[in-house]
């Protein structure tokens, strides 16, 4: 018996590492969405949109993915400058946590949109963040958040699914008054 017991504990234990959840990208159909009247754009049928304190801000959540894009609208008066510097503020607190952050300008001179879309590499809150303007009556702003600790290697196929959903919300994206 005391030798099985000598030969039993020959291994060392070796903790697991944390788990994390998997996610299940499931598939997408886009609707066309109206946006509080002012704007339209693709929206994944998967997402839900629930009004938030404000008129003209929305979330559009994606219960599946534990995930939600935060919009904002606001009507141009004179303050577009101030407008575009917020959202570039908003981005750029960031900045700690990310491991860099790159703009894309968005030009639609058709449909008279403008915009700058950023990704934030890392672990930050906010990995995709973008405004669209007219520069002359419109400004929308929207950020992506996920409702967990930012784990870039775990939430990876969720940032794919979303990045695809917001780049076809962006060249979807419509005025209603153009």
């Amino acid at each position: 018996m005391l030798v099985l017991c000598l030969c039993a504990c020959s291994k060392r234990y070796v903790p697991k590492p944390y788990g994390y959840v998997r996610f299940f990208v499931p598939d997408t159909a886009y609707s066309n969405f109206d946006y509080c009247g002012v704007c339209s754009f693709l929206k994944s049928d998967n997402a839900v949109v629930k009004q938030r304190e404000q008129y003209y801000w929305e979330n559009i959540t994606y219960p599946d993915l534990n995930a939600v894009i935060h919009c904002s609208y606001y009507p141009v008066e004179g303050n577009l400058r101030q407008l575009s510097d917020d959202a570039q503020e908003f981005v750029y607190k960031h900045s700690g946590k990310a491991n860099a952050i790159q703009e894309k300008g968005y030009d639609d001179e058709l449909h008279h949109i403008h915009g700058v879309f950023y990704h934030l590499e890392g672990n930050t809150a906010s990995p995709y963040q973008f405004y669209l303007t007219d520069s002359t009556r419109h400004f929308f702003r929207a950020a992506l958040y996920f409702d967990c600790i930012p784990n870039q290697d775990s939430l990876q196929p969720a940032i794919d699914y979303m990045k695809t959903d917001i780049v076809r919300m962006i060249e979807s994206f419509r005025w209603a008054d153009r």
